[in-house]
């Protein structure tokens, strides 16, 4: 794995990531926000459609799988991220997008221990997350004051990530570490962010890339450490 700071576009990664490659996304109906993604034209799982060899889709919540069906979606299955080894299916992919949703889990280690049985020594597994160490959420924070009980976090969120705690928690779970990096806000969330938020994330990621609103991880089965 490369140790420099590499600062990215977290949707361009991850279809960059799945094109051409035979893909499997993980929480692909981005439920509740299905109907407005798809009315804006900014549903991922549409993007990746459109740039994987192959695409499947995995999600829990039914009421997206049937939006997306509606749309013309394929390959879609209702599946428990923790509990993996339930989905009826048995083939392995190229590229796994787990895109925001390891903070949401209450056990990451049986999610990662189950989506093993998807993949093979060549599959890259890409995690992206928000970085507990985010300039910009720190500054959210500070000036929102309420006895720190105003915190700006997702309220399904369960955890946050730094690189040592992801590392760590890929290697526990067997699973190597193939390449890491931070994400800076993107198109989706900045045309909503007060103007001083912005200012102070820019001038943050600038010096100091490991402040980013994000971080990637991209891991695999041992043996698969240089990637593809």
């Amino acid at each position: 794995m490369s140790e420099s700071i590499e600062l990215v576009d977290r949707v361009t990664f991850i279809k960059q990531a799945a094109t051409g490659r035979r893909t499997l996304h993980l929480g692909c109906t981005n439920w509740p926000y299905t109907a407005d993604s798809i009315e804006k034209g900014m549903l991922l799982h549409f993007d990746l459609e459109r740039m994987s060899s192959e695409l499947y889709g995995f999600d829990f919540d039914q009421k997206g799988i049937d939006v997306l069906e509606a749309h013309g979606s394929r390959n879609l299955y209702r599946a428990d991220l923790e509990r993996l080894d339930e989905v009826a299916l048995e083939t392995t992919f190229e590229t796994i997008i787990a895109g925001e949703m390891i903070e949401h889990l209450n056990n990451p280690g049986r999610f990662l221990d189950g989506v093993k049985r998807f993949m093979d020594p060549s599959t890259d597994l890409v995690i992206t997350t928000i970085n507990a160490y985010s300039a910009m959420r720190f500054a959210m924070y500070g000036l929102r004051g309420r006895g720190g009980v105003n915190e700006p976090v997702h309220p399904d969120h369960v955890a946050y990530y730094s690189y040592r705690t992801l590392k760590l928690l890929i290697e526990r779970n067997g699973l190597v570490l193939k390449r890491f990096c931070f994400y800076d806000i993107g198109p989706e969330h900045r045309p909503f962010l007060r103007w001083f938020y912005k200012a102070i994330n820019d001038v943050s990621v600038k010096f100091s890339p490991q402040l980013g609103d994000g971080v990637i991880a991209v891991c695999g089965l041992p043996g698969n450490e240089n990637g593809r």
